[in-house]
């Protein structure tokens, strides 16, 4: 096995995976990848690696994936050598964040430094990531150990020998590959090996035995620097497999493609007999089938593939023995899937079935925070229509109306009469989509504080409910036309109809909450904080029914505008900023969060709302890209916005009164409404009112950062307030 390190290749990795089980019939699978990489030359000519490792142990009667990622100490240092060389994000406000994280020389968590040094031997293979090894005992021997840093209580970890069972097996165009940067690699598995150690899961080592699988990978030299490619995402994805199949014969397939044209970058198929022999197939297809998304990322992955070799004879589907086996890390950022797999299907007419892995990488679907958004809301509305379906089953209008033991309160409902008049017009409004970032808020803050968001994937629906039930009525009480790109709901379904479905809305949130499986205690803060919103943003919609005309004339006759700022602000407060605030405090809460997170955590949201709005009342005046909504639309409407009330207090007398006088004809004359912008804008008040939301958001930041560690989670909520800063519509 040609798998001693290669100092010059720009890339080397040794990988290996194994099916195990425990004495009690317990059944586990694990996969292990050290990865070292060529970082820059030194003075003596020599090179300098850099090096990471990622695994992951699958418990199959739990359903539980328990993932780890270990970089270099000098990972802050390449990160920022990186983003300053554009091989960053394609977002900046997501490179400004993570650079936040690294000048602090830090990584943020799921990934860790290495416990201690790395040490990698070049006369032998013996791999020594900081205690976590990877050793040729002897010929045909291999030993891995793995453990965690999380502390004695909760150790995890692996001790496990594997002995190879089959010859090494060439894969690709006679072993060379294409790379994730597209240079030429060399590619050798064995695709069979004894495998016996022990698990460490829950605390205990498990004796356990099994088999596994072994590749090693290296690549060429790196190319000039003018030649490299300007993101380290790299160019290529792929979907990769291994399949032990229980009569001994074992396949592998690789299908890369361009990571944007889509384009293959090569693709092979090998089958391995029960004797050893081995087959190489360039014509097959490996069919993605199924969708899952993750509550982390939102990343969507398939559940499950099509494997057809004709050549072979083989046709089996590999499909996932649970979806959530995704492995977050910056290091292959956002994510990959890499997880165990159950095949089954057919080999020349006969039936097979066995194990297998597979890897998914490098297909990402939101690389900047505008796309992360649009698969936030994608989630949402998944989420809102799994809870209000249009057709509706007895079972499931019984989980949303009746109490347990009140069933027959639906006795005599007709079933469609009722998705029409309660379900329909919610639905008729979240379809159409919308800013999710209410929805985030909750998931993202329980992560934050190091909770887990995926147990708590049901409340993505909860806070669009609450928001949309508040539009539906808004509209009626606003007499609006349109909404979110077409009618209102009072419009389509009569205004009692939306007015009873929009209030029945609200209360979506206490049955999600009421199965949250959190303790009692809990649950009733939970209560607390989400009819605390509610309270909330009706306290701030009738003022803003009410309007603050009344508040106008003491700026008008000296400019006094301390107050009216305050009445204007205190709407957006109660309508937007402390709804928010309550749905990341919850968040927060069932995250684990202690009262000082949580209590920080809410004030940062509390700032970004207030500033939300600010900056919408900005760009109503500056307008929208897109022409996302009319430019001006306040001024028609005689509102009195933030720029509306600091423009009264920073222009003369002569044209405050004036700027009032346009405000107040309610027009839609575009001269009308661009001499009231145009004064509102040349006193500075645009400016001044997008100075004011940073400050808000930064301060709020300031006081959040040091409660919380460095994170996935909270690099997204920095760069989620520049978001809300910077956006353009």
């Amino acid at each position: 096995m040609h798998d001693l390190p290669h100092a010059s290749a720009s890339t080397e990795w040794w990988y290996v995976n194994a099916h195990l089980t425990s004495p009690g019939g317990r059944a586990y699978s694990l996969f292990a990848a050290f990865f070292r990489i060529i970082n820059e030359k030194k003075p003596d000519g020599s090179w300098e690696h850099a090096h990471s490792l990622t695994w992951a142990i699958t418990d199959v009667e739990k359903g539980q994936y328990v993932a780890r990622s270990f970089v270099d100490a000098n990972a802050p240092a390449i990160g920022l050598q990186r983003i300053k060389q554009g091989q960053g994000s394609k977002d900046e406000r997501l490179n400004r964040a993570v650079t936040e994280v690294l000048e602090r020389n830090r990584v943020p968590l799921p990934d860790r430094f290495f416990p201690g040094k790395v040490n990698v031997a070049t006369d032998r293979l013996a791999l020594d990531y900081g205690g976590m090894r990877f050793e040729k005992v002897r010929e045909g021997e291999y030993r891995l150990s793995l453990e965690s840093i999380d502390g004695p209580r909760n150790p995890v970890g692996a001790e496990l020998t594997f002995t190879l069972k089959k010859p090494p097996v060439r894969h690709g165009d006679d072993g060379v590959v294409r790379g994730v940067h597209g240079e030429d690699m060399f590619y050798v598995f064995v695709p069979r090996c004894e495998v016996k150690g022990s698990l460490t899961l829950d605390g205990a080592p498990t004796p356990v035995t099994g088999q596994g699988w072994y590749d090693h990978e290296f690549g060429a030299p790196p190319k000039p620097r003018e030649a490299q490619q300007q993101s380290d995402l790299g160019i290529v994805a792929w979907n990769w497999v291994s399949a032990q199949l229980e009569d001994g014969t074992d396949v592998s397939v690789y299908d890369l493609v361009h990571s944007e044209t889509k384009e293959s970058q090569g693709r092979w198929a090998v089958l391995s007999a029960p004797d050893g022999t081995s087959h190489r197939y360039p014509e097959f297809s490996l069919t993605p089938k199924g969708r899952w998304r993750s509550v982390r990322t939102f990343e969507t992955y398939p559940t499950s593939f099509a494997l057809e070799i004709p050549g072979a004879g083989l046709s089996v589907t590999v499909e996932a023995e649970f979806a959530d086996q995704e492995l977050v890390t910056v290091i292959s950022k956002p994510a990959f899937w890499e997880g165990r797999c159950r095949v089954h299907g057919k080999l020349e007419g006969k039936p097979v079935k066995g194990l297998g892995f597979v890897e998914r990488s490098g297909f990402f679907s939101a690389e900047t925070l505008d796309g992360f958004f649009k698969s936030v809301g994608e989630a949402v509305r998944e989420s809102v229509e799994h809870v209000y379906p249009l057709v509706l089953s007895r079972s499931h209008a019984e989980q949303l109306v009746a109490a347990p033991g009140r069933e027959s309160v639906l006795d005599g409902v007709d079933l469609e009469q009722l998705a029409r008049t309660l379900i329909a017009p919610v639905r008729e409004i979240t379809d159409r989509g919308g800013k999710a970032w209410r929805s985030y808020a909750a998931l993202a803050c329980c992560d934050v504080v190091l909770g887990d968001s995926r147990q708590f994937a049901e409340w993505l629906a909860f806070p669009e409910f609450m928001h949309v039930g508040s539009l539906i009525v808004d509209d009626v009480q606003d007499k609006s036309d349109v909404r979110r790109g077409g009618p209102t709901a009072h419009l389509k379904y009569g205004e009692a109809l939306a007015i009873n479905a929009g209030t029945a809305a609200y209360f979506m949130g206490e049955r999600m909450l009421r199965r949250s499986l959190v303790p009692d205690a809990v649950k009733l803060q939970l209560y607390d904080l989400y009819f605390e919103a509610l309270r909330e943003g009706h306290a701030g919609q009738a003022i803003d029914l009410d309007g603050l005309e009344t508040f106008v004339p003491a700026a008008l006759e000296g400019g006094e505008v301390a107050t009216l700022e305050q009445r204007v602000l205190a709407i957006h407060r109660l309508k937007t900023a402390a709804p928010a605030s309550a749905l990341s405090r919850m968040g927060a809460l069932v995250g684990g969060g202690t009262k000082v997170q949580v209590d920080a955590v809410g004030r940062y949201f509390d700032a970004l709302g207030l500033a939300f709005q600010i900056v919408d009342d900005v760009l109503n005046l500056r307008g929208f890209k897109g022409g996302l909504k009319q430019t001006g639309e306040d001024i028609t409407h005689g509102k009195v916005t933030l720029p509306v009330a600091r423009a009264l207090g920073a222009l003369g007398k002569d044209e405050r009164r004036r700027l009032w006088t346009l405000v107040c004809l309610r027009s839609s004359d575009p001269a009308v409404v661009g001499e009231a912008i145009a004064l509102i804008d040349r006193c500075g008040a645009l400016d001044g009112c997008l100075a004011d939301a940073r400050r808000l958001v930064e301060d709020a930041w300031v006081a959040l950062t040091p409660l919380v560690e460095d994170s996935l989670a909270k690099v997204m909520l920095r760069a989620f307030g520049w978001y809300v800063l910077e956006r353009h519509y």
